[in-house]
């Protein structure tokens, strides 16, 4: 399975659980998703051993990024737990451009054409969301 196959399938599987996550759990399931992605990361992390070292810049570039990722979760659950699901559907059809933005203007990555997909593909949900 390839690795954006399983990145889709982890990202539905956590929004499928945001939407069950009743108002009365706060945002402990952000919280708990934040902290099962990186327990899953932390063994692939290890393997990778020196290889893996960042630069102190890049480390709070990527640190920034989780953020911006864990304010669009927060937001999606949010919007879920007061049953506003058109503001909801929108926030989740903007995640996967969210990350390639903040990775090609914070740490400079090429925006190939591969890459480029995500945003079009989010910038076309969007748009046919709104007209829906």
């Amino acid at each position: 399975m390839s690795d954006g196959l399983l990145a889709g399938a982890g990202v539905a599987v956590q929004y499928l659980a945001l939407g069950r996550a009743g108002p009365s759990s706060g945002l402990w399931p952000v919280a708990a998703g934040r902290v099962a992605a990186v327990l899953v990361l932390l063994p692939v992390a290890a393997g990778y051993g020196r290889e893996l070292r960042l630069p102190a810049r890049r480390c709070a570039q990527a640190l920034l990024i989780g953020a911006g990722a864990a304010l669009g979760l927060i937001l999606y659950l949010l919007a879920a737990q007061r049953q506003l699901p058109a503001v909801a559907v929108v926030l989740a059809s903007l995640y996967p451009a969210l990350p390639v933005i903040l990775g090609f203007a914070l740490v400079h990555e090429p925006l190939t054409v591969r890459r480029a997909i995500g945003p079009a593909g989010a910038a076309m949900a969007t748009v046919l969301l709104t007209l829906g």
